[in-house]
């Protein structure tokens, strides 16, 4: 009997350490950023069985077979596209500064989208009016209405939405609504979907999660974009969810949740409109017609005079697009360089980058909400402070709810703004949408937005930080550990 339980012991243990080293040099081999890869191995190695069962869940960004299959068939039609845009959209003269040509030229070369000048751009940092402007622009449209968003959270304003929508349909307008699984798992299951469905809407559900996909799939890779473009000739994108904050997650302790949204007209709706289309058909495997990518073939009509570049970015293409285009607008900086973001979790490179600046004199400003909803992030951001306080950057923590704004301004003359937020999970595993704005007025609105922010936050001082408790200390450099997995 003791014979028996000492093989099946010994078993037991070759093959846990046959797993452990089989999964260390995949991780290894797969050239992941350094402090990623160290804390893969340190869980695989420290957490029997757990660790192991951890990374093959999620520790690599797969997407299904499927999905991959229904990549590639598009790509073709995809870059055609992408190829016919840039040569319909060259800039005759461009306003933005010479200093971030460069930046231009890197996010074309990534993503595939050139500068489109003669934008008109609103930017709306009040949820009720941002709100009332996307129903009163459903309630106009004549062809199209689609619709793109991670949480779709029943309630309030988001069930007037709904209801526009369901009038569109009514007047014939082909109305498609593409939300996440996860994020909108309340919506799905609610009374409003099923009555976009029986009004003619189609309600498609992006990455699917489920006891099969987890095996073929990484179940938190998510689409955490945000998107409306209507009749390809307005367009909508920033950080607010179709979520009333009035009544959104009321019960986490952290305030109304504050964001952004900007309207677009002009041409760069088009690409808007393709990166959507570009999602519809990967998730849902429906093609569609050409003509509903845009209002007009030919010369693309322009509304305004703002230059704008689409940056979309996700596991399905360039997994560190946007990534690389963050370090280069961090690095053009000469003067100032303001940044908001609900959760701040970076990698290495731009975590020294951010660092890097405020050594070479730029005025670095980091505005973060002082509460989150996540006590892991919460900690994992409080535990690089330290070190950006030493280093010059100003640490802003907003009083006035969960700053959910993703925004960044350069030297007063670019920004960028989206659903992009500064941590791992943004920079290398969520499908994400960011404009690259290279207009100097509309930069001025967003600083002064963050201006607003930083009238209701708390400076952090850095000799008080330091004398902050011994026992925060400790759990901010525990959660640090594996910030680079969040």
């Amino acid at each position: 009997m003791i014979d028996h339980l000492s093989f099946t012991t010994s078993l037991i243990s070759m093959a846990h350490w046959a797993v452990v080293v089989g999964l260390s040099i995949r991780v290894i081999m797969r050239r992941l950023p350094v402090g990623v890869s160290l804390a893969w191995l340190t869980i695989i190695f420290s957490i029997p069985l757990v660790g192991a069962m951890a990374y093959l869940f999620i520790g690599e960004n797969r997407l299904s077979r499927k999905y991959l299959h229904r990549a590639a068939a598009i790509h073709q039609v995809y870059s055609e596209w992408q190829e016919d845009l840039r040569k319909r959209a060259s800039l005759t003269a461009s306003t933005a500064d010479p200093a971030f040509s460069s930046l231009q030229r890197h996010a074309r070369a990534l993503v595939g989208f050139p500068v489109m000048e003669g934008n008109r751009l609103r930017l709306m940092h009040d949820f009720e009016t941002v709100f009332t402007s996307i129903i009163s622009d459903i309630d106009g449209a004549r062809r199209t209405c689609h619709l793109e968003f991670y949480i779709w959270e029943p309630g309030g304003l988001a069930d007037q939405v709904g209801q526009a929508l369901i009038r569109a349909g009514g007047r014939g307008v082909a109305v498609r609504v593409l939300v996440d699984a996860i994020g909108s798992k309340q919506f799905l299951k609610g009374r409003l979907a099923r009555d976009l469905r029986h009004a003619g809407v189609h309600v498609a559900v992006s990455l699917p999660v489920g006891p099969l996909q987890v095996f073929t799939t990484r179940a938190d890779l998510r689409n955490h974009r945000k998107i409306i473009v209507i009749d390809g000739e307005i367009a909508y994108t920033g950080s607010q969810n179709l979520a009333d904050p009035r009544f959104f997650k009321q019960d986490r302790g952290v305030g109304r949740w504050i964001d952004a949204m900007v309207r677009i007209e002009g041409p760069v709706v088009e690409a808007m409109a393709g990166v959507f289309i570009e999602g519809w058909e990967m998730d849902t495997g429906e093609g569609l017609e050409e003509p509903e990518i845009a209002s007009d073939v030919g010369p693309l009509n322009q509304r305004g005079r703002t230059d704008v570049q689409v940056v979309p970015s996700g596991p399905g293409s360039r997994a560190d697009a946007i990534r690389q285009l963050l370090l280069s607008a961090i690095y053009s900086a000469r003067k100032e360089l303001v940044i908001t973001t609900p959760y701040f979790v970076p990698d290495d490179t731009v975590y020294t980058a951010l660092i890097s600046a405020a050594h070479r004199g730029v005025s670095v400003i980091l505005v973060v909400p002082e509460k989150v909803d996540s006590r892991l992030a919460h900690y994992a951001s409080q535990s690089l402070y330290h070190d950006l306080l030493s280093s010059g950057v100003r640490v802003a923590r907003f009083r006035g709810g969960l700053l959910h704004t993703k925004s960044v301004t350069v030297d007063g003359e670019f920004c960028i703004f989206g659903s992009v937020n500064l941590d791992m999970r943004s920079l290398w595993l969520d499908f994400e949408i960011s404009l690259f704005v290279y207009d100097r007025d509309f930069t001025e609105q967003v600083r002064a937005m963050q201006e607003g922010y930083l009238m209701d936050a708390g400076i952090l001082d850095l000799k008080e930080w330091q004398a902050r408790p011994a026992i925060h200390r400790f759990l901010e450099n525990t959660a640090h550990l594996v910030g680079p997995l969040l």
